[in-house]
């Protein structure tokens, strides 16, 4: 299956748990063109991989980091931060 099919094609935002073991989960990301994944926290570390489109990611440290496709960032736990699509972007979370 391909992650692209997982998410509604009209869905702005969409994310779905693609796998949960038993120390932790991956979950796929769709942010459309011009859509913001909003801001939030995680609780433990994790890494963002872009799989498709080009997103920004920023935090409240101000780092701002554009992701191309096979990019990838570490977010920092308790570390407010949020996504943004330049054009449709499909990533994957792992945490």
């Amino acid at each position: 299956m391909n992650i692209c099919s997982l998410h509604p094609k009209d869905k702005s935002v969409s994310a779905i748990s693609v796998f949960k073991g038993s120390e932790g989960q991956t979950t796929a990301i769709q942010i459309l063109a011009d859509q913001t994944l909003k801001e939030h926290i995680t609780k433990t570390p994790a890494l963002l991989i872009c799989v498709t489109g080009q997103a920004v990611f920023e935090n409240e440290e101000g780092m701002k980091e554009t992701l191309l496709p096979g990019d990838q960032i570490h977010i920092a736990p308790m570390v407010k931060h949020w996504v943004k699509g330049i054009v449709d972007s499909q990533l994957i979370l792992i945490k």
